[in-house]
C-alpha cells in the first residue's frame, strides 16, 4: 500500500478530538547544484595551465569536457550524487525543506498555532517533526524523538507506511498529554504527501 493512501482511520486515530493537524512529507530525492562539477574543473585548469604546456583552448576544452561528464554521472546516478555533495550540505537542505513544506502545507494557519509536520528525506537520511509556536510552547522537541525512532526503524526495514503509521501514533500520545484536544473541528486536513 502506498503511504498516500492510508486509510483516514490509521491517519487519524492517534487524536480523537482533532484540535491539532498533522501532516506528513515523504520527499524521495534530493536536489544538488552543478557547484561541485564547476569547482573540480577549475581546480583542473589551473593546476594545468602551471603544470604542463597544455594551450589554454585545450585546457578549457577538457575543462567543458570533465564538466559535461560529472554533470551527466551526477544526474544519472543517485549514490553518485549523494556522495558528491557533504553530509552537512544534505541535512541543511533537508531541514531548509521541511521548514519550507511546514510552510506551504499551511501549517501555521490553525487559530492556536496547533499545526504538526512529519518531513521524511529518504535521499538524505532525513527525518523532522516540526510543531507550531502552540504546541512547541508546550512540548520540548526532544519528546518528539520516539516518533522519530519508531519511523527511522521501520523505513530501516522498508515499512514506510508503518513508519508514519507509528509516528503519528506516538505524536498523538504526545498532544494527548501536553495539548488534549479541546473538542473544536480540525481547521488543516491530515494528509500524507509524496514528494
Amino acid at each position: 500500500m502506498r503511504p498516500s493512501q492510508l486509510p483516514s482511520a490509521q491517519r487519524s486515530s492517534a487524536r480523537p478530538g482533532k484540535s491539532s493537524a498533522f501532516s506528513c512529507v515523504h520527499r524521495r530525492t534530493m536536489s544538488i547544484s552543478l557547484f561541485f562539477g564547476r569547482a573540480s574543473s577549475k581546480k583542473i585548469r589551473w593546476t594545468l595551465i602551471y603544470l604542463t604546456q597544455w594551450s589554454v583552448q585545450r585546457i578549457f576544452l577538457l575543462q567543458i569536457v570533465l564538466f559535461l561528464v560529472v554533470a551527466v554521472l551526477a544526474f544519472l546516478s543517485m549514490p553518485l550524487r549523494l556522495a558528491l555533495v557533504p553530509r552537512p550540505v544534505q541535512r541543511a537542505r533537508a531541514h531548509r525543506a521541511a521548514l519550507e513544506q511546514f510552510l506551504v502545507r499551511g501549517m501555521t494557519r490553525t487559530k492556536n498555532r496547533t499545526g504538526v509536520l512529519i518531513f521524511v528525506s529518504l535521499a538524505e537520511h532525513y527525518a523532522r517533526i516540526i510543531a507550531d509556536e502552540g504546541i512547541a510552547r508546550k512540548v520540548h522537541h526532544s519528546e518528539w524523538q520516539d516518533a522519530i525512532d519508531a519511523l527511522i526503524a521501520c523505513m530501516r526495514d522498508d515499512r514506510i507506511t508503518a513508519g508514519f503509521i507509528a509516528a503519528i501514533e506516538r505524536c498523538g500520545d504526545v498532544l494527548a498529554t501536553h495539548a488534549p484536544a479541546d473538542g473544536s473541528s480540525n481547521e488543516l486536513p491530515d494528509r500524507l504527501y509524496v514528494m
